[in-house]
């Protein structure tokens, strides 16, 4: 079982404030996860290959095929600024950066 002080440590590493109400619940609730990790440790799973999902799944993404999309006069019509066919943005690297 998981002590509050170990509780109260990981809850200072996680920026958290608990209450003793918190702390209590937290600590019935990080033990209980614990014993199940341990359950999980105790398997024989040198038959069972490593996988990142249960579930068999293929690609989720759709086609990628060229549809039509907006010219670059409609892309820039509400544009606060445009220069050359391009936004104008403020620069992100100065000439006179400090190095």
């Amino acid at each position: 079982m998981i002590d509050d002080r170990t509780v109260a440590r990981v809850a200072r590493l996680s920026r958290l404030e608990l209450s003793p109400e918190e702390l209590d619940r937290f600590r019935h609730q990080l033990g209980e996860i614990l014993e199940y990790v341990q359950r999980l440790n105790a398997l024989d799973l040198a038959g069972v290959p490593p996988t990142a999902h249960v579930l068999p799944m293929a690609n989720v993404m759709r086609d990628d095929e060229v549809r039509p999309s907006l010219t670059q006069e409609a892309a820039l019509a509400n544009a606060p600024a445009v220069e050359n066919g391009y936004f104008v943005v403020p620069p992100v690297i100065a000439e006179d950066s400090p190095e």
